[in-house]
């Protein structure tokens, strides 16, 4: 592919971005983290309280794509078979065989609304589909359509009912982005839209092919040594038991990012650069995808609960203890 067709392809996704900006008002920084995992090939939890629009984010984004959509409301009497789909008896030709009836996970893009209210048996159910994209049932294991991601949400205010996803189902999400709550003109903007019969009709930009394309293209960019080691020594100085571990790592972590933690930041960095039409990523970059790749891959202590410390805070002062060469 050439510097002209990758110029093209470049400017389609950012047509994708204003697309989905259409249908959903503000939350343009929600929008730029979402699109850059889709770019980079993984999978993201929605963070927000109700009403921010998390669930109409994911059908916008589902239609400028143009690729097949799917939603599992999670609650607590779901079962895995509901997400993964089961074998049924089915009488043919006289005789009675087993059938595989696929579930709602075949898709391109699954909502996994409210994915903290199912109980952690069907909550695992989505583990192999997001690692591996595959479904087991049985003896067989099935080919997920390409491309696929999940797009989960959760209320961070809820506790009765929920069950909090495990460490290692967080860490399976690429990105983890925060849906704050509107300011007063974005919240107008939502009111005439949403209390009048005016509709926005979002228009396809992309296809799943495309996107397959445009992945190859972004883990094809190069990344400079110096920027690597940044993005390294970032995710070492998470981790507590290192010898050069910042003050605030060993006073508020208990345990650090995982190697996906340093994945996740390159690959959505080089996203990042893609996107604003650059071959090289930049430090800047890798600080840009810092929070949404770190944040739920920290686990914090008892003392940085009680200090009213979250993990933003964290990742912060430990960028700023990183020194870029």
């Amino acid at each position: 592919m050439d510097a002209v067709e990758i110029q093209d392809m470049i400017e389609r996704v950012r047509a994708c971005e204003e697309e989905i900006g259409r249908g959903i008002i503000g939350q343009r920084e929600v929008i730029r983290q979402v699109l850059l995992a889709i770019l980079a090939d993984g999978n993201v939890l929605l963070e927000g309280v109700p009403g921010l629009g998390k669930t109409e984010l994911v059908k916008a984004i589902s239609n400028v794509l143009a690729m097949q959509f799917s939603r599992i409301q999670f609650t607590p009497d779901l079962m895995p078979s509901d997400v993964t789909g089961t074998n049924l008896i089915i009488k043919e030709e006289g005789n009675n065989v087993f059938r595989f009836e696929p579930g709602p996970v075949f898709s391109n893009i699954v909502l996994a609304d409210e994915i903290n209210r199912a109980t952690p048996k069907t909550q695992s159910a989505l583990l192999e589909a997001m690692q591996e994209k595959t479904v087991t049932v049985g003896k067989t294991t099935y080919e997920l359509p390409i491309p696929f991601m999940v797009l989960a949400t959760q209320n961070p205010i809820e506790n009765e009912g929920t069950y909090p996803l495990p460490e290692a189902q967080l860490d399976r999400f690429l990105l983890k982005v925060l849906v704050e709550f509107p300011k007063k003109e974005e919240l107008k903007a939502i009111l005439d839209l949403t209390v009048t019969n005016h509709r926005i009709q979002l228009q396809s930009r992309l296809n799943g092919e495309e996107i397959v394309n445009i992945r190859r293209i972004i883990r094809d960019m190069p990344v400079a040594d110096a920027v690597m080691d940044y993005a390294l020594s970032i995710v070492m100085a998470t981790h507590p038991e290192t010898e050069d571990a910042p003050e605030i790592t060993k006073k508020y972590i208990a345990n650090g990012a995982s190697p996906r933690g340093a994945q996740a930041m390159v690959k959505t960095a080089k996203a990042r650069a893609f996107l604003e039409g650059r071959y090289n990523v930049s430090f800047e970059d890798i600080r840009f995808v810092a929070y949404p790749a770190l944040r739920h891959r920290l686990a914090l202590n008892f003392e940085a609960i009680s200090d009213g410390v979250h993990a933003d805070m964290v990742i912060r002062d430990i960028i700023g203890t990183i020194q870029t060469v």
